[in-house]
């Protein structure tokens, strides 16, 4: 296996290569040539098998220039001792067909931490290989999860240094806290006026700038990237769907027929994760994809014109407020045949004018594979005490998302599945949104919010967050999008 890039797949690379490098250097995402698909066999194997086994089995198709001592010491480093109960990725079933994969019971309490726990394992021994003596950058645009958990997994890691840009005013004030309040010395955290959008666009900008990696060089440094643009962000996101279907099967549940999967999304990657892990043989059979009042992706999954120049909306589920999702260009990729000209021309309409159309093609692919659907804030709230009234299930703003679009997808079309919905963070995290929908007591603080949400609906906040309460604050203050490279220089001490 090889791994090529999706605006010029004559660039071929390992994956170390791959993961140390993050990004293509004409600004492509890499992407392997070849998928294993699995066997029953092999399913039968892996339901047998611990969360950590299957990780083994399943990443050891993607690390082709890893030895087996290598993938045991990564993926047994990252999900020991680091997740509730030593289950990173538990089933929990609501009733009516309808099973929540759980993806926040690690230390950042988001879907984040299955995959930034192991990257920097990942990308550690990737460096060894390739960039030996160079210490990696990490650079990072963050709507909220992602930030913390690669703070988190990075802190402290030898021979790296790791800088995170968040929008100042778009994530919820738990996000910001747990941020702003991270220990390490090779740490640093700055907000931006600006969306996550502009945080996106300013971190690419500056790993693409050949002036900026030469400067790099000349101090001994190297970039990488945290964010799910870097395969290594992305091929731990496979496993958990992988293993939710072989719990699924453990637990007797009807898969006979396939069953569906729905994830809030905003960036596009856990739901491509889940895509591959269909063409990787698990029987999948749609793909849907719920977002909130920025719904981009919505239309584009209906119409087949992708259109990010509309208005943004800060929104009670913050890390989906994106209008830009960079992961869609692998899913363009394999839509097209692996197109990387077509693909390049897409990137370069959506970069020049703020949109792309597909070809009729592409579209009859993306009809048959997902079902794309939205819904606003109110909706959100509504669904989270809708589901705690009658399910006595508690979710965050993200995962009400999804189901408030599964129930519109069910509505619209009769399927009654087996279905995954993936639940990406804690309610805890949003505590003052989950409050508002499931009460109508108020508090006046954050952790006021907590202890009275833990109260109404008899739940327990998990410990990560109640440790925050007094935390002390280390990055403050907000600079100007324009100004992130400056920033960047002045965290790594490069004149």
């Amino acid at each position: 296996m090889n791994y090529v890039s999706t605006r010029d797949k004559s660039v071929k690379v390992t994956a170390a290569q791959a993961i140390s490098q993050g990004i293509s250097t004409e600004g492509g995402l890499f992407v392997p040539d070849t998928f294993k698909v699995f066997t029953a066999e092999d399913f039968k194997k892996m339901s047998a098998m611990s969360y950590i086994e299957r990780a083994k089995y399943v990443l050891s198709n993607f690390l082709n220039d890893f030895t087996a001592e290598e993938i045991d010491y990564c993926v047994k480093g990252a999900y020991t001792g680091s997740f509730d109960e030593e289950q990173p990725a538990p089933l929990a079933d609501i009733g009516d067909g309808i099973n929540m994969l759980e993806l926040w019971h690690g230390p950042t309490c988001a879907f984040k931490d299955l995959a930034l726990q192991l990257l920097p394992y990942l990308l550690t021994t990737s460096a060894k290989k390739v960039s030996k003596g160079k210490k990696i950058v990490i650079l990072v645009a963050t709507s909220g999860d992602t930030g913390k958990a690669a703070l988190e997994g990075f802190c402290d890691v030898p021979d790296t240094e790791i800088i995170v840009f968040y929008p100042s005013e778009g994530v919820s004030p738990m996000q910001k806290l747990q941020m702003a309040s991270q220990k390490g010395e090779n740490v640093y955290v700055c907000a931006i006026k600006g969306n996550f959008d502009d945080a996106q666009t300013g971190v690419k900008k500056i790993f693409t700038d050949n002036a900026v990696k030469e400067k790099l060089a000349q101090n001994n440094m190297q970039f990488s990237s945290a964010n799910s643009i870097n395969w290594g962000r992305l091929a731990p996101q496979i496993v958990y769907y992988i293993s939710a279907y072989c719990d699924l099967v453990n637990q007797g549940k009807d898969v006979s027929r396939g069953f569906n999967v729905v994830v809030p999304t905003g960036n596009f990657g856990n739901i491509l994760a889940a895509y591959y892990a269909k063409k990787m043989g698990v029987p999948i059979g749609k793909l849907i994809c719920a977002s909130n009042a920025n719904n981009v992706l919505t239309d584009f999954i209906n119409k087949g014109v992708y259109n990010r120049n509309r208005d943004f909306y800060t929104t009670v589920s913050p890390s989906m407020d994106i209008l830009i999702s960079s992961n869609l260009e692998r899913m363009l990729f394999e839509l097209s045949g692996n197109d990387d000209k077509a693909v390049a021309k897409m990137q370069s309409d959506l970069a020049k004018s703020g949109m792309f159309t597909v070809s009729e093609d592409i579209k009859a692919k993306i009809d048959e594979l997902f079902w794309g659907g939205c819904c606003d804030d109110t909706a959100t709230l509504e669904t989270i005490g809708k589901v705690f009234r009658e399910k006595n299930y508690l979710c965050d703003t993200h995962t009400a998302v999804a189901l408030n679009v599964y129930e519109q997808y069910k509505k619209e079309t009769g399927d009654n599945r087996t279905t995954v919905i993936a639940s990406t963070a804690s309610p805890y995290k949003f505590a003052k949104s989950v409050l508002d929908a499931v009460s109508d007591k108020k508090a006046d603080t954050e952790f006021d919010n907590v202890r009275l949400l833990s109260d109404v609906t008899k739940t327990q906040a998990p410990a990560p967050i109640k440790a925050l309460e007094n935390a002390v604050v280390r990055f403050e203050g907000e600079i100007e999008k324009e100004t992130m490279l400056d920033s960047v220089f002045g965290a790594l001490k490069i004149k």
